[in-house]
Formats: C-alpha cells, sequence, structure tokens
C-alpha cells in the first residue's frame, strides 16, 4: 500500500508527522509521501519516524498555484504536488516563507469578516502545536468548532454558511504561478505532480461533469508539460472509477507519471477517509517510479 498525499499539523492536517508515520504504518502502508501545504517543517520528523517503523517516507509539499493566463485570459486555480525535494534548498525555503507571508495577511482578513459576522475568534484558537506558523481554512474549522460555533467541522465548510458564506470566499491570497511552482520543485531535485485535477477550477467551473472538463484539462496539461510537469495525481480518494480511467488515458497521452494519493488531514475531518484509501485499485507497474 502507498499514499503520497498526506498532511500533518505543520500544515493543515490533525497529526504530528510522527503519529501520521504511525498510522500509516498500522494501516498496512510501506511507502507514504508527506505533502504539507506550502510547507516543509514536518518532512524530516516523519523521514525519521519512518526509519524507526520501516517505512519509506518521501519528502514532499503541496502548493496552491495559479496559472493567470487560461482561459479567454482568465486565472486558472489547482494544486501541485511536488515529490523527493530537498527541503533544505534554498531558494524553495525563500519562496515557502513568501507563501506563509502572504497566507498571513490573507487570514488576518478572514479573522475580521468572520468576527463581523459575529463569530469572535482568537488567534489563540488557532494554536494546535507550540511553533505553528502555517494557518489554513481548516485551522480556522477547529477554531469554529473549539468555540462552539459549530458541533462538527463539516458545519464549517457547509454551502452558504461560515467558511462558504460569500462574503468569505470572496477573500483570496496571491497563489504562486504554476510555472514557478514547477521550477521550484525541479531545482530542488523533485518531481512536479498535478494534485486531484478534478479540483482545478478556472472560470469558476470545477465540476467534472460539465461539458468539455476533460478537454479543458487536456489544454491544461498541454501548457504545464511544457512548463516541466512530470505526473498527475490519477488516483485519488474522491475520484470516481471512471474519473480514474479518463485521467489514466491523459496520462498515457502526454506521458505523465501517475500518482496516488488520499489527501488524509485527519479522523475528525472524515472518519471514512484513511490513509491509502483510494476510489480504485492501482494498477501493478504504474507507481514503479516511486520506488527509485
Amino acid at each position: 500500500m502507498i499514499d503520497l498525499h498526506l498532511h500533518t499539523f505543520y500544515s493543515d492536517g490533525s497529526l504530528s508527522p510522527s503519529e501520521l508515520v504511525t498510522t500509516a504504518k498500522d494501516r498496512g502502508a510501506s511507502v507514504i509521501a508527506v505533502t504539507d501545504h506550502d510547507g516543509l517543517d514536518g518532512v524530516e520528523e516523519a523521514i525519521k519516524a519512518g526509519n524507526k517503523l520501516g517505512i519509506k517516507v518521501i519528502s514532499g509539499i503541496e502548493f496552491s498555484a495559479q496559472l493567470p493566463d487560461f482561459l479567454d485570459s482568465s486565472p486558472c486555480f489547482m494544486h501541485l504536488l511536488g515529490y523527493g525535494i530537498d527541503v533544505k534548498n534554498k531558494a524553495l525555503q525563500e519562496a515557502v516563507k513568501d507563501i506563509l507571508r502572504k497566507r498571513k495577511e490573507r487570514n488576518d482578513k478572514l479573522l475580521n469578516a468572520l468576527r463581523e459576522k459575529g463569530y469572535i475568534l482568537d488567534k489563540q484558537d488557532f494554536q494546535v502545536y507550540p511553533q505553528q506558523t502555517y494557518i489554513g481554512k481548516p485551522n480556522f474549522a477547529r477554531a469554529l468548532l473549539k468555540r462552539g460555533y459549530i458541533q462538527e467541522l463539516r458545519e464549517a465548510f457547509q454551502a452558504g454558511e461560515f467558511l462558504e458564506a460569500p462574503e468569505i470566499k470572496a477573500i483570496h491570497r496571491v497563489k504562486i504561478d504554476v510555472r514557478e511552482a514547477i521550477s521550484l520543485i525541479e531545482n530542488a531535485g523533485g518531481v512536479a505532480v498535478l494534485a486531484h485535477p478534478l479540483k482545478i477550477s478556472y472560470k469558476g467551473k470545477n465540476q467534472p461533469g460539465q461539458a468539455g472538463f476533460f478537454e479543458v484539462l487536456s489544454s491544461l496539461l498541454f501548457r504545464l508539460k511544457k512548463s516541466g510537469l512530470q505526473g498527475m495525481e490519477c488516483y485519488y480518494s474522491r475520484h470516481l472509477p471512471y474519473e480514474t480511467e479518463q485521467l489514466l488515458a491523459l496520462a498515457d497521452e502526454f506521458n505523465l507519471l501517475v500518482s496516488a494519493g488520499s489527501d488524509f488531514h485527519g479522523p475528525e475531518f472524515d472518519e471514512n477517509l484513511k490513509i491509502g484509501t483510494l476510489a480504485v485499485e492501482v494498477e501493478e507497474g504504474r507507481l514503479d517510479w516511486v520506488y527509485h
């Protein structure tokens, strides 16, 4: 079993890197990747824990990125995974610092907007561990739960409510250009992989059931491949079998490596989502690159 898309509390997961590796071991995983959002702090601890428990831990990161000039010069938003990166690479570290600064500015706006709606939160409500620097929307959800505004974390993401309220969703932060993110990953010795492709958003649309979605995805892959994209997350916990098949066909067409991941953040977000949970069985041979 492998799982190449996992989060620790160094981004918006709920487990420490060591706890995450232990959980993966209990689930029977042999290879995992720690892919925290816009951060590298949990990787080394996870690798050390993996060495003790006999699990291969791949260093990783997940960038929130954009292609500014996609369709009709409108932006396209996506997540990009980087695998096998040198976490001490200076350019990568500097980019992460800049992203965290922009995230902090966004979070301050979110905090004020929620207060205006009557949800009084304090920055201490976000603290999971003493040195925490990353705060994402799942951290806001936990703070809302801690304060008693919601009874379950999923309530924070209900359509039109709390973090999904129009005035809250309108608060964005500047995202890294996906071409820059690919270059950073490549120069840090890593492999750049498009995460959960069915979640890409362009011109306000991100539904794979919409007419022409996979044609648009093909156009995006053409652009990203020229910029150095090496792989795509075809196997994902939320993908339906027919969606996986279409993604595998696109991976073959563009000669992309195939990745697989659950996007596990912790049991309290989805008790049914577990490490290694995928929609289909991974075909033999498609993930051989992971072992090299």
